[in-house]
Parts: C-alpha cells; sequence; structure tokens
C-alpha cells in the first residue's frame, strides 16, 4: 500500500456523511467503478516520453455527488504515483491501495464538484482474466492503447465503470516525431521545444473502457468524406497496405445509419498500429484500433460497435452481448450488403454447428464470468438471436427495433431486458420465450 496524506486539514473534519463505495457493483467486476457520484467530464493533461515510458498526468475530474459523501473512490493502478490531490481547490487528503484511489471530502448530495489528481510513473498494462493484455501496451515507436474491460484505470484516475458515461478534452505531450491520437476532434496542435501537444475534444459522452491516447509514428490525416470528418493514424509500417483506409469508412456508415439511424459522433476515422502481439482490435469511440490493416468484415465490426457499444453501452459487462452480437449481426449486413454472402446463409453456417458443442453451452446474455465475455458463443449467438427476432417479427419491425434501440439509448446505458421490452412494444408480440432460448439457456434452440 501507498499512502501519501497530505498535511493540510481534510476538508470533510467535523461533517457527517458516509464514503462512497469502492465499486460499482458490477458482477463480473465488482471493484470496478465507485459509488456515491456521477461523473460529467475529464480533462486529462498528459506528457509522455516514449523512450523512458515516463508518463506525467494531471486529470481535471467534474462530478456531481448522489449522496451525503466523506470520501470517494477513484480507480487507478498503484503503479502510477499520485503527487497531489485537490478538491474544489482546496487539499484533500488521499490514500493509495492496489486499484483504488480513496479522496477525502465532504460533499453534499446533487453537489457538483472539480478533483484535480496530479500524478507519474511508468504505465503498463493489466492481464485480463482472458489472458490478453489491455490497458497501456508498449510499442516500438509508442504506445497500443485499447482499454476494454479495465486498462483505463493504468493511465488515468477514473470513475471505470461502463455506466459513468462522461465528456472528455485530452491534451497529450509528445516528442516531436511521434503522434498522439485519442477520441473525438483534433481540436489544436502545436508545437515547441522539441515536443509537440495534440488537444482532442469528445464532446459525447463516453465510457471509459472506450478512451485511448495512442501514440507512435503514425501517419496522421483529417479530412471530410462523404460528409464524415474522418480523422485517422496509419503506422507507416503499414502504409503501402492502407492505402484508402480513410475512404473505406463513408459506404459502411451511410449503409448503417439507413438501417441504424444517424451516426452518432462527430467524427469518425481509425488508427492502424503495427502490433503483431496484441490479437484484438477494439472499437474506441470515434476511432476503433487496430492492430493491422483491417479487413472489410472487421471495419464493419468496428463502426457498427460506434451504435451499438459506444452509444448505446451495456449496463453491466455480462450483456455484452448487446454490444458483440450487434456488431456481429451488422457485419452479415454489410456482407450481404456487398454480396459476399447473405445474413441467412451466415445464420445457417452458425447454426450447423453440432448440438453437442461446448458453442451451444454458453448463453450469450451471462456467459460465465470475466474471462468468457469474448468467445464465440457471446459474438455469434448473440447475431444468431438478433436473425431469430427478425425471423420471429418480420424485416419492418425489425429493423424499427434497431433503430429504436439506437435512438431510444443513445448515449446512455441499457439492458437486456430493456431490448426486450423495446422488441415487444415495437412488434406487438410476446418474445420473451424467444429471448430466453436463445439468450439465457444453454443448448442449440428449436427452429
Amino acid at each position: 500500500m501507498l499512502s501519501l496524506p497530505l498535511a493540510s486539514t481534510p476538508a470533510s473534519a467535523g461533517v457527517a456523511g458516509t464514503p462512497g463505495s469502492p465499486g460499482a457493483g458490477d458482477p463480473y467486476f465488482p471493484t470496478q467503478g465507485n459509488g456515491g457520484y456521477d461523473t460529467q467530464h475529464y480533462d486529462l493533461a498528459l506528457d509522455y516520453n516514449p523512450s523512458s515510458n515516463a508518463l506525467q498526468g494531471a486529470a481535471t475530474i467534474t462530478s456531481r455527488a448522489t449522496q451525503d459523501l466523506s470520501a470517494f473512490n477513484l480507480d487507478l493502478v498503484d503503479t502510477l504515483t499520485v503527487r497531489s490531490v485537490t478538491v474544489n481547490g482546496a487539499a484533500a487528503a488521499f490514500t493509495q491501495s492496489g486499484s483504488e484511489l480513496t479522496v477525502t471530502a465532504a460533499l453534499a448530495p446533487g453537489q457538483t464538484f472539480t478533483t484535480v489528481v496530479r500524478y507519474d510513473g511508468k504505465p503498463t498494462h493489466v492481464l485480463d482474466p482472458d489472458g490478453s493484455r489491455d490497458g497501456w501496451i508498449r510499442t516500438s515507436d509508442g504506445v497500443y492503447n485499447a482499454n476494454e474491460p479495465q486498462g483505463a484505470m493504468t493511465w488515468y484516475p477514473g470513475n471505470h465503470h461502463m455506466t459513468d458515461k462522461a465528456t472528455y478534452r485530452f491534451s497529450v505531450t509528445v516528442p516531436d516525431t511521434r503522434v498522439a491520437v485519442a477520441n473525438g476532434d483534433l481540436t489544436s496542435r502545436s508545437s515547441g521545444g522539441g515536443r509537440t501537444t495534440y488537444v482532442w475534444d469528445a464532446r459525447q459522452p463516453m465510457a471509459s473502457y472506450l478512451t485511448t491516447v495512442s501514440i507512435g509514428k503514425f501517419e496522421l490525416t483529417d479530412t471530410t468524406l462523404g460528409g464524415y470528418r474522418t480523422i485517422t493514424a496509419v503506422d507507416p509500417k503499414l502504409a503501402g497496405q492502407a492505402t484508402g483506409f480513410a475512404a473505406r469508412h463513408a459506404p459502411v456508415l451511410d449503409y448503417f445509419s439507413s438501417l441504424f439511424g444517424p451516426y452518432p459522433f462527430s467524427s469518425t476515422g481509425g488508427i492502424v498500429d503495427h502490433e503483431p502481439n496484441v490479437g484484438y482490435a477494439l472499437e474506441t469511440q470515434t476511432r476503433p484500433i487496430y492492430p493491422r490493416v483491417p479487413s472489410e468484415n472487421l471495419l464493419a465490426h468496428e463502426l457498427a460497435h460506434q451504435w451499438f457499444g459506444d452509444s448505446v453501452t451495456p449496463e453491466r459487462w455480462q450483456d455484452i452481448w448487446l454490444n458483440e452480437g450487434f456488431a456481429t449481426y451488422a457485419e452479415w449486413l454489410w456482407a450481404d450488403r456487398r454480396g459476399v454472402r447473405t445474413v441467412q446463409a451466415a445464420f445457417d453456417a452458425a447454426y450447423a454447428v453440432p448440438a453437442g458443442d461446448a458453442f451451444w453451452q454458453t448463453p450469450p446474455a451471462d456467459p460465465g464470468g470475466p474471462a468468457d465475455l469474448f468467445h464465440d458463443p457471446v459474438y455469434d449467438r448473440g447475431a444468431m438471436t438478433l436473425h431469430a427476432l427478425r425471423a420471429k417479427v418480420g424485416d419492418t419491425a425489425f429493423f424499427a427495433i434497431l433503430k429504436g434501440w439506437a435512438s431510444t439509448y443513445r448515449y446512455g446505458n441499457a439492458s437486456t431486458a430493456d431490448l426486450l421490452a423495446l422488441s415487444e412494444q415495437i412488434s406487438g408480440a410476446q418474445l420473451d420465450t424467444l429471448f430466453d432460448a436463445w439468450l439465457f439457456q444453454p443448448g442449440k434452440p428449436a427452429l
């Protein structure tokens, strides 16, 4: 444990209140997130040296208390050293232990407060229950920064559960030989003394696992294509393979907009890094990150997530099929649109898996635990559920459900129960039996 209380008198001395909980109560990640407050905005000022992996950070966090607080927690790994904390401009006592930064402060319900955390250290990734790395993943020339499900705590303090979305501003200073890419819109870039500061604004609410600050010797482009501001960053090693990468976005977004409703963010694009040791891409909001040049299926998958997962985000990790099942179904739709394979053929291929296969033993709406979040049943059985729903209610109602889902819960959180209720409302059909068979029960559902 690293305990660094300041000498000042805690702002909460003599004031009644209770500490906010050190977790949001998620069944899969019970210590992730925190209780007692709602975060509204992060302003992150970061200075990074790739050669030494030295990070200096100042996080200014605007929040609103949801209870009478005597203390509150932020998620931050203790490999980063907190140097000072202020709350509403006054020095606050704090302690660090594991991934919890506990701040002492008296706050009344409904009170808006600003926390400034200054910290430094050499960040590193975390190892997820499934064995994959996420968070601050170093590369040969910088950082591959992908944070699902728990990596955000490796590089900035926050309320790191998906139910506490916020807006963001990133101000990232790196050597002139590097480019810093983040979510949202690039609003300024300034250089001096051999270093460049990139400022990015993400003005639509975002879950922290969807944030990124990725750093490398990227070729950065910022242009408008097909009516979309498209910002891309490509590792020079992959530039020859990535010709036309930016232009590939608009046709996919146009098609998905016709099915799901308007694209929910102010810009789009992607980060293509050369990181062969990272085995996954991630739908980082507005700017998915890829360890290689993406195929058409992968591009479609990550862009579909901008509606399903990024704009509409699950309430709990066990509902991850609401991200991955929807994005996989969107892959099927895009392949059908391109004449590669029909949606029905994709469904039939997945349904052909024998009934005794382990694939059918994992219910997508509760895959079993944090080590099982990204297994095939979540993706493919999730997509199959949507196709079974489409067959049950018909195309008109089905696509109305998709648009209704994207619009009703835009920039918010929702659950499987919410999808069932909306689907029944729009279609007029009773669907609990279908949802139960495809999402909650082991075994191969009958057609």
